[in-house]
């Protein structure tokens, strides 16, 4: 599962790979990788193969659930499709509290003592994932984990999570990804070495 997921990001394009041509993220972190999610939206065959993965997912790891909820806005559609699968109730969780109307945070119903695993398309720091698992656990909710298209595997993401005491699952991740763009032919083995040294050090890497 985790290399055909990585296989079909990289084949639509949602998933592009620059290691000598690097992109500046919104942060200002020059990276060889930039992922947006969002296309595979386009794709139905794709988007089915993600959803039957993170239903999957919580079947094995949080059977317990009672319910989705989706990060505003890219983890919204795919909650929709995992809930669906799973015949359970689904939420979603804003960035931050509207400040007009009945400034909700979180929209649709959050009770508290359900038992939620939140879905998110990609986790870079973890910043969104425990923003939303902060705003549930305010609403009452049990937080199982999170469960996620793709991860960069960045450290600071998985001490993030680790101090937070949230378990996050992800159908693919950086190293799989980078494995299975040689294998296609998308970048060369000399250019894996130099993908690697990012993630161990994105904040140096390219200085």
């Amino acid at each position: 599962m985790k290399h055909d997921i990585a296989a079909q990001l990289l084949e639509i394009g949602a998933v592009a790979l620059r290691p000598n041509d690097p992109f500046t993220w919104s942060s200002g972190l020059q990276a060889p990788i930039y992922c947006d999610n969002r296309l595979t939206l386009a794709y139905p065959d794709v988007r089915r193969l993600i959803a039957d993965g993170l239903a999957d997912l919580i079947r094995t790891h949080f059977p317990e659930a009672d319910l989705i909820a989706g990060t505003a806005t890219a983890g919204i559609p795919h909650a929709a499709w995992v809930s669906e699968r799973l015949g359970l109730p689904m939420c979603y969780v804003r960035s931050q509290a509207k400040a007009h109307g009945k400034g909700k945070q979180i929209e649709g119903k959050a009770e508290p003592g359900q038992r939620v695993v939140v879905i998110e398309d990609l986790i870079s720091t973890g910043g969104s994932s425990l923003t939303a698992v902060r705003a549930l656990k305010d609403a009452g909710c049990e937080v199982l984990g999170v469960a996620a298209i793709f991860t960069y595997g960045l450290e600071k993401a998985k001490q993030a999570f680790a101090e937070a005491n949230v378990p996050a699952y992800t159908l693919t991740d950086y190293d799989t990804l980078i494995e299975t763009a040689v294998r296609l032919g998308a970048v060369s083995e000399h250019d894996l070495a130099t993908l690697r040294q990012w993630r161990e050090n994105p904040e140096k890497w390219g200085k």
